[in-house]
């Protein structure tokens, strides 16, 4: 299941934010600026995080994501299954630049079982350059470039099939 959300992950296919695959109940989700740990934690008792991959890899193994980051020798890699009690709702994917990692940063790189939203959106110093969303053999993902201290990490998500954004209805209001 790992291996295969992984792939998806890495296989997503980006859409403008006027495609008309987005119901505006998806889109909900995806352009959703707030913590998804914190938006899927109004769904479920317990938010939990395994950690499938974690450390310094190259260039060449991130080329997908280098367009949107400065250009370093290595990169922090994590890549996640986040549960919802128990429950895999999404696979997560978050690349690093090493400077980044410099000061408080550097928490980045040791959060082991810690979701990433709850890290995050705990710093005043948080702000997002864009959202692109994106779907993959019919699951939906998004891809974020997040910056804490004006220092660049991307964020890619990819919902599982258990995921509540697929129990949304058409014109559903936000929780």
């Amino acid at each position: 299941m790992s291996d295969h959300a992984l792939s998806l992950l890495r296989a997503i296919e980006w859409l403008p934010a006027s495609s008309p695959l987005l119901s505006a109940a998806v889109m909900d989700w995806l352009m959703d600026k707030d913590s998804m740990t914190k938006r899927f934690e109004r769904h479920c008792r317990h938010v939990t995080v395994e950690p499938l991959n974690e450390g310094f890899v190259t260039a060449d193994q991130i080329a997908g994501e280098l367009p949107f980051l400065p250009q370093e020798p290595r990169y922090w890699l994590r890549e996640i299954i986040l549960f919802g009690d128990g429950v895999p709702w999404l696979a997560g994917r978050t690349v690093v630049p090493e400077s980044t990692l410099n000061g408080p940063e550097s928490a980045l790189s040791q959060l082991g079982t810690r979701p990433l939203g709850r890290y995050l959106f705990a710093s005043s110093t948080l702000t997002r350059d864009f959202i692109d969303p994106g779907i993959a053999a019919g699951q939906w993902g998004r891809r974020s470039r997040l910056r804490l201290s004006g220092k660049p990490l991307l964020l890619t998500e990819l919902f599982l099939p258990a995921a509540p954004l697929y129990q949304c209805r058409p014109g559903e209001s936000r929780e």
